[in-house]
């Protein structure tokens, strides 16, 4: 009886516990919201959540309208098998900008208010679902390649103050963001208009290692970064 007994609660506790995770799960992908929206255009759907009562109405018709005019465009360039159906989560507790995982982008609440022309955080959060890499893809590129396609795909870039910096001596492609785009379109325009596309498509497949930079350009990546650092002009242009 004593033994039965024990083990009754034994199967109690972890029947519990897994109660507790199951809804500790479930609380991280559907979060307390205020309000909600799904928005269907063409084959992709937008669930914009959102736990802020004082979100401008006209930010989050601005970000709404980024993504059905960025996403598809991103998709169809790099990944027609990307997710049709995202979330965004306009969220006061997230503390960043804004990060995005598991086809679902979190954005600060007050940052949008302080930054309302900063509507391209939607252009490079989504490039980050189109992506799609494998986990042990280099970060620094993966930032890369998001800041690079801000940059060819932005809506309002010049306005949200957003710009790719000059080259300035110590920084490194390693640096990620606009100073690794900025290397990226120097390589592009001079080695391989193909460079972003190959690498991209690498790093989604799990086939992504530095000898592919050889194999695109006939240098290494250092190379290429010694010889952009030593004549680094770019004609640039920002919408």
């Amino acid at each position: 009886m004593k033994n039965k007994l024990l083990k009754t609660l034994t199967l109690s506790v972890l029947v519990f516990s897994s109660l507790c995770v199951m809804a500790q799960r479930r609380h991280r992908q559907l979060p307390p919201v205020a309000a909600g929206d799904s928005i269907v255009r063409g084959p992709y759907t937008l669930i914009f959540l959102s736990n802020d009562a004082g979100l401008n109405p006209l930010t989050k018709q601005r970000l709404i309208d980024a993504f059905f005019t960025v996403y598809p465009e991103e998709a169809a360039r790099f990944n027609k098998n990307t997710l049709k159906k995202v979330i965004f989560y306009v969220d006061t507790a997230y503390e960043g900008v804004a990060a995005t995982g598991g086809g679902m982008g979190r954005f600060n609440p007050s940052w949008l208010k302080n930054h309302p022309e900063d509507i391209d955080v939607v252009t490079h959060e989504v490039m980050h679902v189109v992506q799609s890499y494998k986990d042990y893809s280099p970060g620094w590129l993966t930032e890369g390649i998001a800041d690079y396609v801000r940059y060819v795909y932005g809506v309002n870039n010049l306005k949200g103050d957003w710009t790719l910096p000059e080259y300035r001596p110590g920084q490194s492609y390693e640096n990620a963001y606009r100073v690794t785009a900025r290397f990226l379109l120097w390589v592009e325009k001079n080695k391989n208009k193909e460079i972003v596309d190959r690498m991209d498509a690498a790093m989604r497949d799990g086939a992504y290692t530095p000898a592919l930079w050889v194999t695109l350009t006939g240098k290494s990546v250092d190379d290429l970064w010694k010889e952009y650092s030593q004549n680094p002009t770019l004609q640039l242009a920002y919408k």
